[in-house]
């Protein structure tokens, strides 16, 4: 009988693998949405773009304001596009707003400006799209129930081979004695 602990310690241990695997996809996901290099309005940043991490810039401020951002510079000519709809992160505190998606033709170092109309304490940040996080949550979810799932199954499959093979065990020796 110590198969089928064994084979339900498996599943214990696959169920708290997927669970730790999803906490630990999901916080990774969203930490790396929040901007990772911030930068006051008027100030001029080189920042490295790369298409596939689907950059988007970021406005953290207190009140409204107007903004205009511009890029430059890099290997290819990169197009700003306003954000669609209202998508935050917070950051250690500091609520983040989703402005601008960054379209790169290619990965470089491309210069960055964005300026506000009113003086107000505003700070901008370059970071991922909030749309890039929907791969690391999905691949969170699917530890969550696949993991868990698998494990299940080992142990619900070793425990039938288990109580078959005894059965039948019991079986010829009964026939036999």
């Amino acid at each position: 009988m110590w198969w089928v602990a064994l084979v339900w310690g498996m599943a214990l241990v696959c169920g708290i693998a997927g669970a730790v695997l999803f906490a630990t996809g999901v916080m990774s996901s969203v930490s790396e949405l929040a901007p990772t290099k911030t930068f006051a309005s008027g100030e001029s940043v080189t920042v490295p773009i790369d298409p596939a991490n689907e950059p988007a810039i970021y406005l953290a401020s207190d009140t409204a304001v107007n903004y205009e951002c511009r890029i430059s510079g890099g290997p290819g000519q990169a197009r700003l596009a306003k954000t669609v709809g209202n998508q935050t992160v917070t950051q250690e505190g500091t609520l983040w707003e989703q402005i601008v998606v960054i379209n790169a033709p290619a990965k470089g170092d491309y210069q960055l400006t964005c300026t506000t109309r009113q003086q107000a304490d505003a700070r901008f940040g370059v970071g991922r799209e909030l749309t890039a996080a929907a791969g690391g949550l999905a691949g969170g979810v699917a530890a969550l129930f696949l993991i868990p799932g698998a494990g299940l199954l080992i142990g619900i499959v070793g425990t039938v081979v288990v109580l078959v093979r005894r059965s039948g065990h019991r079986k010829r020796l009964a026939v036999g004695g």
